[in-house]
C-alpha cells in the first residue's frame, strides 16, 4: 500500500511539474488585475486598450539639477529627448514637448510610446529608453517615469520575489525541523513532501487559469506558497509527533501510522477545511486580486493536507523506525519522566486564578489594539515599494519642481457624441489645471485631465470626485474616470466594502465548522471571540511599528480583510487542536477543569512548534521589497504568535476554567452528568486526540 500511494505521487509529480513551470507566464500584474472588477477605472482601463494605440505606454523624461538647469543640461535633455523619440514609435507621431518648471530646476518630456503589444515587450521599452539616456552632463539627474515605467519597474519587483520567497521559506521551515526533531534525516521528509505539495499546487492553480480565467498575481502566488510551506509543515508536525507515541504502542509502523492517522485525522481535516473555507469566502470580494486569493489559496492548502495525509504516512512507513535516529521510539518502551513540562506550568497558574488570567490577558490585548488609533493613512502607488525604484523617485520629483500641477493625467472616457461637453465641464471643475482631447475610437473619446494637486494628494483627490459628481449629469456620454489615481481611491473604497461583506461570511463559516465538529456553540464563540481580539491586537502592534520603526509612510488597503482572514482561519486551526483534545477528555469523564489542562498539556507543544513555524514562513514575506507583502507578513506573524502563546495557552483555558461544562452548551457534553461518565483517561495521549504529548522518546541502545 504505502509503494503505491508513493507510485501515485511520483506520476502525479511527473505530470505536474511542466504546468508547475508554467504559471509564472501566466501571473497578471497590471494594474486592472488589482481593481475591483466593477470600479470605473477598472472600465476605463479596458476602454482604453480597445483605442487605437492601445498597445502604447506612457513615460515621462525627467532632467533635474538641484541648483537650476544650465543652459547646456536644457540642450542635452532636448537632445536626448529627440534621440529617444527617434528610436520608438510615438503616439500620432508628434515629438515630445518641453514642459520646464517654474523654479527652473527641471524639465519634463512627456511621451506616448505606441506598438507594443504585451507587457515584455513595454518593459524592454522601458529599460531601452533609460539605456538610451545613460549619458548625460555631470550633475544632471535623468530619471524615466510615468505609469509606463511604474508597471515595469513593477514587473521586475514581482519577477525576483517567486525564488527568494521559495528558498527562504525552505530554509526557515528547513531549520525549523531541524530544532523540532533534533534528527539528522526526520527534517528531509516532511520538507521533500511539502515541496511535492507546492508544486502540485501550482500545477493545479495553473489548470483554473487556464480553464476558468482565474486572477493570479504575484502577490497571491506569494502567499499561497507560504500555505504549503506553514500548513503543511504543521500538519506534519502533528502526524509526526502522534506517529512517534504509536510506534511505543505497536510493532508494525503501518500498525502505528494507522492509529495515528485515526487519531488525529479528524482535526487535521477539520482545521484544514476551517483555512480552506475561510479562504474561499474571499470569492465574494469585488477586488479581483482578493477574489482571486480565495481560490489560490485554498488550493495551497488542500494540497499541502493531501501530501500529509497520504505522501508523508507512506514514506514514513517505508522508511520504519530508524528516520527518527539518534532518538528512536522503541515499541513497549515508556517515556522517561520529565520535570513538570512548560506548558503544565501554565495550566496550573491558570487554573489557580482563571479570571485574573482572563482579564490580565484580554486587557494586554486591549492595550495592543489601541496601536491601530497610530496606523498611517492609506499607502500611496510611490510608496508600494521599500526599496523605490526609478519611477518612484521620478514621481517625488516631479512633484517637488511641479507643485501646482500633476504630470499623472486623471483619465476621462466619455461617447465621442458627448465628449465634447465633457471636455467643457472637465476644463470648469474646480482643481483641474487642464484637458486636452485624446485618441478616439469604437465610438469612445479620451480626455487627459491634469489636476492642479501632486497624485494621490487631497487637492487631487478632492477633483476625482468633482469630476464624477459632474461629468456623470452629462447626457449621452457615459463618462467614466480612470487613470492611477482614480484606481488608487477606487481600491481604497472598494477594500472598505469588500471587508463589511467578507469578514461576516468568515466568521459564519468558522463557527459552522467548529459547530459541527465540537458539537457545541459555546466553545466556537470562544475560539472565534479570542481570534478576533488577536487580529486587533496584532494590527496594533503593526500601528506601532510600521511608522515609527520601519518609516512605511501608509497601509495597503487590503491589509486589514487578508490579515482578518488569515488570522481567524489558521487561529482557530490552533484552536481546533486544542478543543477537540478537550471535547475527547471529557467524553472518557474528566471534568471540564480537567480535561482542559489535559488538553494543554498534551498539545500545547505540538501547537507550540506549529505555531512556531507558520509564524516563520509568514515573517518571510517581510524579506520582500513589497511594503504590502511586509505589513502582510509581520502582522500575521505576530498574530500568531500572540495566538499560539498567550491566548491558546492562557485566555481559552482560562475560559474553559471559568464556563466549565457550560463551554459544551447545548450539546450532550453539556447535559452529561459526571455520574454517568466513563473514567478519566489516564496521563497520556488518547486515540482520538488530535496531537498527542512530545515525551522525550527513549533512545536505542541506551
Amino acid at each position: 500500500m504505502p509503494w503505491a500511494v508513493i507510485a501515485g505521487w511520483v506520476l502525479l509529480l511527473l505530470v505536474a511539474v511542466p504546468f508547475a513551470g508554467k504559471l509564472e507566464g501566466a501571473k497578471r500584474d497590471t494594474a486592472v488585475d488589482y481593481l475591483p472588477a466593477g470600479a470605473d477605472s477598472t472600465q476605463v482601463a479596458r476602454l482604453q486598450e480597445r483605442l487605437p494605440g492601445g498597445d502604447t505606454i506612457d513615460l515621462v523624461l525627467v532632467f533635474h539639477r538641484d541648483g537650476g538647469l544650465t543652459d547646456a543640461d536644457r540642450k542635452a535633455a532636448g537632445g536626448r529627448a529627440a534621440e529617444v523619440a527617434g528610436r520608438h514609435d510615438l503616439v500620432g507621431g508628434r515629438a515630445p514637448r518641453a514642459v520646464p518648471s517654474k523654479d527652473g530646476t527641471t524639465v519634463l518630456y512627456p511621451m506616448a510610446l505606441t506598438g507594443l503589444t504585451d507587457e515584455k515587450e513595454r518593459a524592454d521599452a522601458v529599460k531601452d529608453v533609460r539605456a538610451e539616456l545613460a549619458s548625460h552632463p555631470e550633475g544632471l539627474t535623468v530619471q524615466v517615469g510615468g505609469p509606463g515605467a511604474l508597471s515595469a519597474d513593477s514587473q521586475e519587483v514581482f519577477a525576483s520575489t517567486d525564488g527568494t520567497l521559495m528558498f527562504a521559506t525552505a530554509g526557515v521551515v528547513a531549520l525549523l525541523l531541524i530544532i523540532t526533531y533534533r534528527s539528522p534525516l526526520l527534517w528531509l521528509v516532511p520538507l521533500g513532501v511539502v515541496g511535492v505539495a507546492a508544486m502540485a499546487a501550482m500545477a493545479i492553480v495553473y489548470g483554473l487559469v487556464q480553464g476558468f480565467d482565474l486572477i493570479v498575481t504575484s502577490m497571491s502566488s506569494s502567499i499561497m506558497t507560504v500555505l504549503v510551506f506553514g500548513a503543511g509543515t504543521d500538519y506534519a508536525l502533528l502526524i509526526v509527533s502522534r506517529y512517534r507515541e504509536e510506534l511505543r504502542r505497536h510493532h508494525a509502523p503501518y500498525d502505528a501510522m494507522r492509529e495515528a492517522l485515526r487519531g488525529c485525522g479528524p482535526a487535521v481535516l477539520a482545521s484544514s477545511g476551517t483555512v480552506a473555507a475561510g479562504l474561499l469566502c474571499l470569492l465574494a470580494a469585488d477586488l479581483n486580486s482578493s477574489s482571486g486569493l480565495g481560490p489560490v489559496g485554498a488550493v495551497g492548502v488542500i494540497c499541502a493536507l493531501a501530501a500529509m495525509m497520504t505522501l508523508l504516512p507512506a514514506v514514513l512507513v517505508l522508511l520504519g523506525r530508524r528516520v527518527f535516529w539518534p532518538l528512536i521510539p522503541v515499541h513497549g518502551s515508556e517515556p522517561r519522566a520529565t520535570r513538570r513540562g512548560f506548558f503544565e506550568a501554565m495550566g496550573s497558574s491558570a487554573r489557580r486564578r482563571p479570571g485574573a488570567v482572563l482579564l490580565g490577558g484580554a486587557a494586554l490585548l486591549g492595550v495592543l489594539a489601541l496601536g491601530v488609533l497610530n496606523l498611517p493613512g492609506n499607502l500611496k502607488q510611490e510608496d508600494t515599494f521599500t526599496d523605490k525604484p526609478e519611477s518612484v523617485a521620478a514621481t517625488q520629483t516631479l512633484a517637488d519642481a511641479y507643485p501646482d500641477s500633476s504630470s499623472q493625467p486623471i483619465s476621462v472616457m466619455a461617447r465621442t457624441a458627448g465628449a465634447d461637453e465633457v471636455l467643457r465641464r472637465a476644463r470648469d471643475t474646480e482643481g483641474v489645471a487642464r484637458a486636452d482631447t485624446g485618441r478616439s475610437g469604437g465610438g469612445w473619446t479620451e480626455i487627459d485631465v491634469f489636476p492642479r494637486g501632486a497624485p494621490q494628494s487631497a487637492e487631487e483627490t478632492a477633483a476625482l470626485h468633482a469630476l464624477r459628481s459632474g461629468l456623470v449629469r452629462v447626457e449621452g456620454a457615459d463618462a467614466l474616470v480612470g487613470g492611477p489615481s482614480a484606481q488608487q481611491l477606487d481600491l481604497k473604497d472598494t477594500n472598505a466594502r469588500d471587508r463589511m461583506l467578507v469578514i461576516p461570511l468568515v466568521l459564519i463559516a468558522v463557527l459552522l465548522i467548529l459547530a459541527a465538529l465540537l458539537r457545541s456553540l459555546v466553545a466556537p464563540l470562544v475560539l472565534v471571540v479570542a481570534v478576533v481580539a488577536v487580529w486587533g491586537a496584532a494590527m496594533g502592534l503593526g500601528g506601532l511599528f510600521f511608522d515609527p520603526v520601519f518609516g512605511f509612510a501608509g497601509v495597503d488597503p487590503g491589509l486589514p480583510l487578508l490579515s482578518f482572514v488569515f488570522l481567524v482561519a489558521l487561529g482557530v486551526d490552533y484552536g481546533i487542536f486544542l478543543m477537540h483534545r478537550m471535547r475527547e477528555e471529557s467524553l472518557r469523564g474528566a471534568d471540564v477543569p480537567d480535561a482542559a489542562l489535559t488538553a494543554l498539556r498534551t498539545t500545547g507543544g505540538v501547537i507550540a512548534s506549529a505555531g512556531l513555524v507558520l509564524a516563520a514562513t509568514f515573517a518571510v514575506l517581510a524579506t520582500l521589497p513589497m511594503v504590502m507583502l511586509v505589513e502582510m507578513g509581520f502582522v500575521v506573524a505576530v498574530g500568531v504568535l500572540l495566538d499560539t502563546f498567550l491566548v491558546r495557552t492562557y485566555l481559552v483555558t482560562s475560559a474553559s476554567l471559568l464556563l466549565k461544562r457550560w463551554v459544551w452548551w447545548p450539546g450532550a457534553l453539556f447535559r452529561r452528568t459526571p455520574a454517568s461518565a466513563a473514567p478519566p483517561a489516564q496521563d497520556g495521549p488518547t486515540a482520538g486526540s488530535p496531537a498527542g504529548s512530545r515525551p522525550e522518546p527513549a533512545v536505542r541502545g541506551g
